[in-house]
C-alpha cells in the first residue's frame, strides 16, 4: 500500500476568501493529476493567518464557511480526493444578555463534495505575537479520517508542542499525524520546529506530516519549510523554505509499520534566513497592500544601503527610488558613496538638498531661540525636513516609503519623531545595528537570488555611523559601542534579564543603567513607529507590551 500525500505550502492573503479558495482547488487539481490522494493546507488557509479582530466579525466567519463549501463542491469531482482545509468557525453565543464565545480555529476533512470531519484545536498559544485566547474557544474532540487505508490524526499547530493531543489522536487509531501550522519566523525558529517534532513523534510512536505557511502579513513571516519527520524521529523529508511549493510525501505501509517519505532540500544558513525573511516580508506588504513601488532616504550609511539592497532584491531596481537629501553636515564621501549603490544597484536616484528648507526654519525660529545654544533641536528640524519631502513624494506618486532605522535606534531613542521615523514600512526595525553590519557583508558576498550585483560599498561598511546632523557627528559620541549596546538589548529587552543580572554577568552598570534608562523612557516613540518585520523572537510590536507611564526601571 502507497498513500501519495502532497502539501499545499501556499502564501494566502488575509481576508481575500474567494482568492485563497482558488489557490487551494488549483492546488488540488495540480496534485491530485500528479497522483496525490491527500492534500493538506496550513492552518487558517481559508482565510489567512491571522485575521486578528476580524475573526470577531459574523459576516467574516460566515464568508469562511462559504468558501469552505466552495472548495468542496468545486473539488466534488475528484471524488478519490481529500483535502484539509484551515478556517474559523462557529462564533457567540448569548445566555441571558451575556456572550459565550464558541468561535474555533478549526480545520475540516473535504471529500467528493463534503465535509466528512472537522476538528477544533484544542490549545490555543497565548504569547509572543499569538493572541488567539481572544478569538478561540479550545476544542475538546479528536480527528482521525482515513485515506487509502491509512488512518490519519489531524493536529493544528500549537496542539503538536503538547502531548495529550497527538496521545489522543493515536489512541483514536491514528497511524500517522498531519499537523497543519501557521507559526511565525524568527531566526532560529525552523530548527526549534523541527526538534519539537521531534521529540513529539518519540514520544507517541507516530510520524509526522508537518504542512506549514508561507509568506509574508503585516509585521510577522512565514518561511514555508514544510516537513516530514518518521517514526524514529528522524527528518525525512523537508520542503524549501521561503517560497511557494506542493511538496509531495509518500507514505507506504510495509510489515504493519508506516513509513514516510519525501524530498529534502538544503536547509538555509542564518544569515540567508534572516535576508530572505526581510525580502519576503517585503515583498508581500508592498504586493499584498497594492502599492506600486517603494522610496527610501538614501544617506550614504549603513542601514539605509541595507535596506535598498533589501528592497531590490525583493522588488527589482525599477520599483525602487531612492533619494539623497544632504544638509549642511553631509560629508562628500557620503554623496559619493550614495550615488555608487545607486548605480549599482540600478535606481532612480535623485538628490534635494535640505539646507534652503533648513535655514528657512531656523530664520522663523531665531526670535525664540534667541540666545540659546544649537542642540537636538536643529539636528530634529533636519530630519523632519527629510520626512516631510519623502512623504511628499509618497503622496504624489503612490510609493510608499520605507523607514531606515534598525532595533538598536529604536530601542534607544536614537531616532527623530516625524523625520526617520516618517514611513509606511520599517524593513530593518527588528535588527540589531550588529545584525546589520553583519548582514550587509553577507550580501556583498553572496547573491542569493542570482542579481549578479555586489550592492554595497565596501566604505559603507567600514566607515563609523553617524547621522550627519551636527558638525563630525559619530554614533558613539551618543551611544555605548554597538558590540555592548546590543548585548545589553538582547538580555534586556528579548530575554527579561534584569539590570542586576546584566551586570553581573559583566556588563557596565553605568552602560546597564544608561540603556535601560533609554529604553523606558523611549517607549512613547514607539508607539508611533511604524509596522515592520519582525525577525527575533522578541521584537517592538506585538510581543512588546509595556507602559508609556511607568516608574519602574
Amino acid at each position: 500500500m502507497t498513500l501519495k500525500l502532497c502539501v499545499a505550502q501556499l502564501n494566502f492573503v488575509v481576508g481575500d476568501m474567494p482568492g485563497n479558495a482558488a489557490k487551494i482547488i488549483e492546488a488540488a487539481r495540480a496534485a491530485h493529476a500528479d497522483g496525490a490522494r491527500l492534500l493538506l493546507t496550513p492552518e487558517l488557509s481559508i482565510c489567512g493567518y491571522a485575521a486578528e479582530d476580524l475573526f470577531l466579525r459574523p459576516a467574516f466567519i460566515a464568508a469562511c464557511d462559504d468558501a469552505v463549501k466552495t472548495v468542496a463542491r468545486e473539488l466534488a469531482g475528484l471524488k478519490d480526493m481529500t483535502v484539509v482545509v484551515g478556517h474559523p468557525t462557529g462564533g457567540d453565543q448569548r445566555t441571558r444578555s451575556v456572550a459565550v464565545q464558541q468561535r474555533h480555529n478549526a480545520a475540516s476533512v473535504l471529500r467528493a463534495g463534503e465535509v466528512v470531519a472537522t476538528y477544533a484545536k484544542r490549545e490555543l498559544p497565548n504569547y509572543q505575537v499569538f493572541d488567539e485566547r481572544r478569538y478561540f474557544t479550545p476544542g475538546q474532540g479528536t480527528c482521525v479520517f482515513e485515506v487509502q487505508g491509512v488512518r490519519i490524526g489531524l493536529l493544528i499547530c500549537e496542539d503538536a508542542w503538547f502531548e495529550e493531543p497527538a496521545r489522543l489522536a493515536r489512541e483514536a487509531g491514528a497511524e500517522l499525524l498531519a499537523v497543519i501550522n501557521a507559526s511565525p519566523f524568527h531566526a532560529g525558529k525552523g530548527g526549534e520546529r523541527e526538534l519539537t517534532m521531534r521529540e513529539r513523534v518519540r514520544a507517541c510512536g507516530l510520524p509526522l506530516v508537518y504542512a506549514h505557511l508561507v509568506g509574508g502579513q503585516d509585521e510577522v513571516v512565514f518561511e514555508g519549510r514544510s516537513f516530514v519527520i518518521d517514526a524514529s524521529g528522524q527528518v525525512a523529508g523537508r520542503a524549501p523554505s521561503f517560497e511557494e511549493n506542493l511538496f509531495p510525501a509518500l507514505v507506504e505501509r510495509s510489515q504493519g509499520a508506516i513509513k514516510v517519505v519525501a524530498d529534502t532540500a538544503p536547509e538555509l544558513t542564518p544569515d540567508a534566513d534572516l535576508w530572505s525573511a526581510l525580502v519576503l516580508g517585503v515583498r508581500d506588504y508592498i504586493g499584498k497592500n497594492g502599492f506600486p513601488g517603494v522610496l527610501l532616504g538614501l544617506s550614504g550609511g549603513i542601514d539605509s544601503a541595507l535596506v535598498l539592497a533589501i528592497a531590490v532584491d525583493a522588488l527589482g531596481a525599477g520599483r525602487v527610488r531612492a533619494v539623497m537629501m544632504p544638509s549642511p553636515y553631509t560629508a562628500d564621501i557620503s554623496w559619493i558613496d550614495a550615488r555608487d549603490m545607486a548605480a549599482r544597484q540600478g535606481v532612480r536616484y535623485d538628490e534635494i538638498s535640505i539646507v534652503p528648507q533648513f535655514e528657512a526654519f531656523k530664520a522663523s525660529l531665531a526670535a525664540e531661540f534667541k540666545g540659546l545654544p544649537e542642540d537636538a533641536t536643529e539636528e530634529n528640524i533636519q530630519a523632519r525636513i527629510r520626512g516631510t519631502l519623502l512623504m511628499a513624494l509618497s503622496n504624489k506618486f503612490g510609493s510608499i516609503v520605507l523607514t531606515t532605522g534598525n532595533k538598536s535606534e529604536m530601542a534607544t531613542g536614537y531616532c527623530t519623531l516625524y523625520g526617520d521615523m516618517a514611513g509606511g514600512f520599517a524593513v530593518i526595525k527588528d535588527l540589531l545595528k550588529t545584525s546589520v553590519f553583519r548582514l550587509a557583508r553577507w550580501r556583498n558576498a553572496h547573491d542569493p537570488f542570482g542579481t549578479g550585483v555586489n550592492p554595497i560599498p565596501e566604505r559603507i561598511i567600514t566607515r563609523p555611523p553617524s547621522a550627519e546632523l551636527r558638525p563630525d557627528q559619530k554614533d558613539q559620541d551618543s551611544l555605548p559601542p554597538y558590540e555592548v549596546l546590543d548585548a545589553i538589548l538582547e538580555r534586556y529587552m528579548e530575554n527579561d534579564q534584569s539590570a542586576a543580572e546584566i551586570i553581573a554577568a559583566g556588563y557596565p552598570p553605568a552602560d546597564v543603567a544608561r540603556v535601560t534608562r533609554l529604553i523606558k523612557i523611549n517607549e512613547y516613540k514607539r508607539r508611533q513607529a511604524p509596522v515592520g518585520i519582525r525577525v527575533s523572537h522578541r521584537s517592538f510590536g506585538k510581543d512588546w507590551r509595556y507602559p508609556i507611564t511607568s516608574k519602574y526601571l
